[in-house]
């Protein structure tokens, strides 16, 4: 669109959300305000016993702690505006505001992809080479690693998100989404977009293609490893020690190939069902994950499973 042809810029957007599904809206609201709420509380206990129970200061609740805080950060930045649009008639979310929530979601999805190939690497060391584990996973190693994930995926967010910023808004103000999704706002601007898409590309190579490679290295020698243990006791510990990292892996990623890498429908008829099915993912992506996380480590961790007993057990003490 050429933006002389543009009557004023845009000062707001509206978000589409399920507006033509004012049922389901009903029906998701009840359900994701509670997978929220035990997102915060899963996560918030997480955090809470990786800092109180000192048995788990070690490297890998010390990430672990990390990606429960930046779980907690990524649904904040999104849900609550969700669960706003699912209530008001008119899904309205100010310039300023919408920019704002772009980047927090774009910061914590790029921080996560990072943070999954550094916890694969501490479980690499741990594995592979346990004798040198504690001079090369030692603290002042793991704050640099971490502060080095936040601030990666903190600077990629404020390039993409000054890029798309730069761009006129001239036209439609309607995004066909839940929230500030940048390739949705994207779609909206009424001039080119290819250095856009060219630097969104560059990202994803280097924050989702190059984390998935390490990852899956990574793993190459720790079962590589693993099978190399005589003992069967052996083997199952050591695969204990990685298999809740290794599960949360493969959803995360999994649910990003899904949403990106599924063809798309060519027949008009379907392009409804296929708009609804797109939304959902990326509720599961944004929502379930969090979700599925501190409950994956839970129930395959007992470490973190003693210490929750633990904490459970000071508080009933304490009263």
């Amino acid at each position: 669109m050429d933006r002389s042809n543009s009557t004023s810029p845009v000062v707001g957007f509206i978000l589409l959300g399920l507006s033509a599904h004012p049922k389901l809206e009903k029906m998701f609201f009840v359900l994701i305000l509670l997978m929220y709420l035990v997102i915060l509380l899963g996560n918030g206990i997480i955090i809470l016993v990786t800092a109180l129970d000192s048995r788990l200061h070690t490297p890998m609740y010390f990430f672990l702690g990390n990606l429960s805080f930046l779980d907690i950060c990524y649904t904040t930045s999104s849900v609550p505006l969700i669960l706003n649009s699912f209530l008001t008639p008119r899904k309205t979310i100010s310039f300023s505001a919408c920019v704002m929530q772009m980047f927090l979601s774009f910061a914590m999805g790029a921080t996560e992809c990072v943070l999954l190939g550094m916890m694969a690497f501490d479980r690499y060391v741990a594995i592979c080479n346990p004798l040198r584990y504690p001079v090369v996973m030692s603290k002042a190693a793991c704050v640099p690693m971490a502060v080095s994930c936040w601030t990666a995926g903190s600077m990629t967010a404020m390039v993409q998100t000054s890029l798309a910023m730069r761009l006129p808004f001239c036209g439609n103000n309607v995004i066909n989404h839940f929230t500030c999704e940048i390739l949705a706002v994207l779609k909206l601007a009424c001039a080119d977009i290819s250095i856009n898409v060219i630097s969104m590309t560059v990202a994803n190579v280097i924050f989702l293609g190059i984390p998935v490679l390490f990852i899956f290295v990574s793993y190459v020698f720790i079962i590589a490893t693993i099978l190399r243990i005589p003992s069967t006791e052996g083997r199952k510990k050591a695969f204990s020690t990685c298999s809740a990292h290794f599960t949360v892996v493969v959803i995360f990623y999994g649910t990003i190939l899904f949403m990106y890498g599924k063809p798309k429908s060519k027949d008009p008829l379907g392009a409804d069902k296929q708009d609804i099915s797109d939304k959902l993912t990326s509720l599961f992506y944004g929502v379930v994950t969090p979700m599925l996380n501190p409950i994956i480590y839970s129930l395959r961790n007992k470490d973190v499973k003693a210490a929750v007993k633990n904490l459970v057990l000071r508080k009933h003490v304490i009263q």
